[in-house]
Protein backbone atom coordinates (compact mmCIF):
# COMPACT_ATOMS: atom_id res chain seq x y z
CA UNK A 1 0.00 0.00 0.00
CA UNK A 2 1.07 3.52 -0.63
CA UNK A 3 -0.02 6.81 0.84
CA UNK A 4 -2.32 8.46 -1.66
CA UNK A 5 -1.10 11.91 -0.57
CA UNK A 6 -4.16 13.58 -2.09
CA UNK A 7 -3.56 12.65 -5.74
CA UNK A 8 -6.67 13.80 -7.58
CA UNK A 9 -7.76 13.09 -11.16
CA UNK A 10 -10.94 14.42 -12.83
CA UNK A 11 -12.95 14.72 -9.61
CA UNK A 12 -11.55 11.46 -8.26
CA UNK A 13 -9.17 11.25 -5.34
CA UNK A 14 -6.66 8.40 -5.07
CA UNK A 15 -7.49 6.65 -1.79
CA UNK A 16 -5.22 3.62 -1.76
CA UNK A 17 -2.84 1.61 -3.91
CA UNK A 18 -2.62 -2.09 -3.17
CA UNK A 19 -0.34 -4.85 -4.46
CA UNK A 20 -1.26 -8.54 -4.59
CA UNK A 21 0.50 -11.56 -6.03
CA UNK A 22 -1.32 -13.49 -8.74
CA UNK A 23 -1.78 -17.06 -7.54
CA UNK A 24 -1.54 -20.08 -9.82
CA UNK A 25 -5.14 -20.95 -8.96
CA UNK A 26 -6.33 -17.52 -10.15
CA UNK A 27 -5.98 -18.66 -13.76
CA UNK A 28 -8.65 -20.24 -15.91
CA UNK A 29 -8.58 -22.75 -18.78
CA UNK A 30 -7.26 -20.05 -21.13
CA UNK A 31 -4.12 -19.58 -19.00
CA UNK A 32 -4.93 -16.10 -17.73
CA UNK A 33 -6.56 -14.73 -14.58
CA UNK A 34 -10.28 -15.57 -14.52
CA UNK A 35 -12.58 -12.57 -14.82
CA UNK A 36 -14.19 -13.25 -11.43
CA UNK A 37 -10.80 -12.93 -9.73
CA UNK A 38 -10.46 -9.32 -10.92
CA UNK A 39 -13.45 -8.53 -8.69
CA UNK A 40 -11.60 -10.17 -5.77
CA UNK A 41 -8.57 -7.95 -6.37
CA UNK A 42 -10.81 -4.86 -6.37
CA UNK A 43 -12.63 -6.12 -3.27
CA UNK A 44 -9.37 -6.72 -1.38
CA UNK A 45 -8.24 -3.17 -2.12
CA UNK A 46 -11.59 -1.77 -0.96
CA UNK A 47 -11.48 -3.86 2.24
CA UNK A 48 -7.95 -2.64 3.03
CA UNK A 49 -9.12 0.96 2.62
CA UNK A 50 -12.25 0.41 4.72
CA UNK A 51 -10.13 -1.10 7.50
CA UNK A 52 -7.87 1.98 7.41
CA UNK A 53 -10.99 4.17 7.73
CA UNK A 54 -12.26 2.21 10.73
CA UNK A 55 -15.19 0.82 8.72
CA UNK A 56 -14.20 -2.84 8.57
CA UNK A 57 -17.05 -5.18 7.72
CA UNK A 58 -18.11 -6.95 10.91
CA UNK A 59 -21.43 -8.33 12.17
CA UNK A 60 -20.77 -6.45 15.42
CA UNK A 61 -20.80 -3.00 13.79
CA UNK A 62 -23.84 -0.75 14.14
CA UNK A 63 -23.01 0.61 10.67
CA UNK A 64 -21.54 -1.30 7.74
CA UNK A 65 -20.52 -0.57 4.15
CA UNK A 66 -22.23 -2.65 1.45
CA UNK A 67 -21.78 -2.73 -2.31
CA UNK A 68 -24.91 -2.01 -4.32
CA UNK A 69 -23.27 -2.03 -7.76
CA UNK A 70 -19.97 -3.30 -9.16
CA UNK A 71 -18.54 -3.33 -12.68
CA UNK A 72 -15.28 -4.24 -14.39
CA UNK A 73 -14.00 -3.75 -17.93
CA UNK A 74 -11.31 -6.27 -18.87
CA UNK A 75 -8.75 -4.74 -21.21
CA UNK A 76 -5.72 -7.04 -21.13
CA UNK A 77 -5.27 -10.56 -19.72
CA UNK A 78 -3.19 -10.98 -16.56
CA UNK A 79 -0.96 -14.07 -16.47
CA UNK A 80 0.84 -15.93 -13.70
CA UNK A 81 3.40 -15.09 -12.33
CA UNK A 82 2.68 -11.43 -11.70
CA UNK A 83 1.86 -8.89 -9.04
CA UNK A 84 -1.23 -6.81 -9.64
CA UNK A 85 -1.43 -3.19 -8.56
CA UNK A 86 -4.88 -1.79 -7.86
CA UNK A 87 -5.43 1.93 -7.51
CA UNK A 88 -8.72 2.87 -5.86
CA UNK A 89 -10.25 6.32 -6.29
CA UNK A 90 -13.20 7.94 -4.55
CA UNK A 91 -15.59 10.57 -5.85
CA UNK A 92 -17.77 13.21 -4.29
CA UNK A 93 -19.48 11.69 -1.25
CA UNK A 94 -23.26 11.56 -0.99
CA UNK A 95 -25.27 11.42 2.22
CA UNK A 96 -24.76 7.68 2.70
CA UNK A 97 -22.86 6.56 -0.39
CA UNK A 98 -19.55 6.85 -2.15
CA UNK A 99 -18.67 6.02 -5.74
CA UNK A 100 -15.31 4.27 -6.15
CA UNK A 101 -13.25 3.54 -9.27
CA UNK A 102 -10.34 1.19 -9.82
CA UNK A 103 -7.39 0.78 -12.15
CA UNK A 104 -5.71 -2.62 -12.27
CA UNK A 105 -2.14 -2.80 -13.56
CA UNK A 106 0.64 -5.37 -13.48
CA UNK A 107 3.84 -4.44 -11.67
CA UNK A 108 6.50 -3.37 -14.15
CA UNK A 109 3.94 -2.40 -16.81
CA UNK A 110 2.11 0.95 -16.81
CA UNK A 111 -0.70 -0.28 -19.08
CA UNK A 112 -4.15 -0.54 -17.51
CA UNK A 113 -5.30 -4.17 -17.58
CA UNK A 114 -8.78 -3.49 -16.20
CA UNK A 115 -10.95 -0.65 -14.95
CA UNK A 116 -13.72 -1.03 -12.43
CA UNK A 117 -16.21 0.79 -10.27
CA UNK A 118 -18.45 0.17 -7.30
CA UNK A 119 -20.97 2.13 -5.30
CA UNK A 120 -20.56 1.72 -1.56
CA UNK A 121 -23.46 2.53 0.77
CA UNK A 122 -23.29 2.67 4.56
CA UNK A 123 -26.23 1.03 6.29
CA UNK A 124 -27.55 -0.19 9.61
CA UNK A 125 -27.46 -4.03 9.41
CA UNK A 126 -30.37 -4.35 11.87
CA UNK A 127 -32.76 -2.10 9.93
CA UNK A 128 -31.33 -2.49 6.42
CA UNK A 129 -31.62 1.29 6.00
CA UNK A 130 -28.89 3.64 4.84
CA UNK A 131 -27.04 5.80 7.37
CA UNK A 132 -24.80 8.87 6.89
CA UNK A 133 -21.21 8.25 5.80
CA UNK A 134 -18.72 8.07 8.67
CA UNK A 135 -16.86 11.35 9.10
CA UNK A 136 -13.46 9.66 8.52
CA UNK A 137 -14.65 8.40 5.12
CA UNK A 138 -16.13 11.77 4.19
CA UNK A 139 -12.88 13.53 5.15
CA UNK A 140 -10.77 11.08 3.12
CA UNK A 141 -12.61 11.84 -0.10
CA UNK A 142 -13.39 15.53 0.36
Amino acid sequence: MTDPSSVQTAGRRLLITSRMPVRWGDMDAYGHVNNTVYFRYLEQTRVEWLEQMGSAVSPDNAEAPVIINAACTFMLPVNYPATVIVRMYGGEPGRSSLMTWYELLVEGDERIYAEGSSKVVWMNPQTGKSVPLPEAVRAAVS
